[in-house]
């Protein structure tokens, strides 16, 4: 998952972005409102971790301008502001969680999946597809109890399509959400094609994936109703 990191303590940023990158978040990271509002306004993220304390921005701001561009970002307030009624504000214009400095990076983590769990409506950590098993905590594919050889991309590519089940998701959105900036100029819109032959090429070595599909011109989704 996409996720930007509004933090002008720039040793604590870049903290939080080192931890979530081992967890295989892609991060971008905003020392001011400045910075944060022009990439809010052309990336699309699953995640801002707000710092409400900026220099130059109310971060209350960024919210405001954040469901004007992406209504189905989500916030977690990170700050050292204790007034009730800042955290109010905040849940009040959207924000989902809210996460008193200081605090354990493990936490905020936790935090992010259990908003990830109400966003997406998961209640169990094991997501069945067809005759497979998608086990999130241990990032594993499983059928019939034996594991699927796929690759860490391969796997993120396969959960947020799963996540996002019967939502058709076009390939700059799931090129954007599992390997970042669409701006990028490494940006083809064949990747995602070359990425999903070859998914779909491990699944069926196994078993037949027709809940994995392909919306011709669009983009890609994984139904249910197969």
């Amino acid at each position: 998952m996409n996720v930007l990191i509004v933090e002008d303590e720039k040793s604590l940023a870049n903290e939080i972005a080192a931890y979530l990158k081992k967890e295989s978040f892609i991060c971008d990271v905003a020392y001011t409102g400045r910075d944060a509002s022009e990439k809010i306004a052309v990336n699309l993220y699953d995640f801002v971790l707000l710092d409400l304390g900026l220099p130059d921005y109310d971060g209350l701001d960024l919210i405001m301008e954040a469901r004007k561009n992406n209504s189905d970002v989500s916030f977690i307030i990170i700050t050292a502001r204790g007034a009730v009624e800042d955290r109010v504000k905040g849940l009040n214009l959207g924000a989902d969680d809210y996460l008193p400095k200081p605090f354990a990076l493990v936490e905020l983590h936790s935090r992010i999946m259990a908003v990830a769990r109400r966003k997406f409506q998961i209640t169990s950590p094991d997501i069945d597809l067809g005759e497979f098993v998608m086990e999130t905590q241990a990032r594993k594919l499983k059928h019939k109890g034996r594991e699927v050889e796929i690759t860490r991309k391969e796997f993120d590519l396969l959960h947020y399509l799963v996540i996002n089940h019967d939502k058709v998701l076009a390939r700059h959105q799931l090129y954007e959400h599992i390997w970042g900036n669409t701006l990028d100029d490494q940006y083809d819109s064949n990747f995602i094609d070359v990425h999903i032959k070859n998914l779909r090429k491990k699944l069926n070595a196994h078993a037949p994936s027709p809940w994995l599909e392909t919306v011709r011109g669009v983009g890609y989704r994984v139904s249910t109703d197969r």
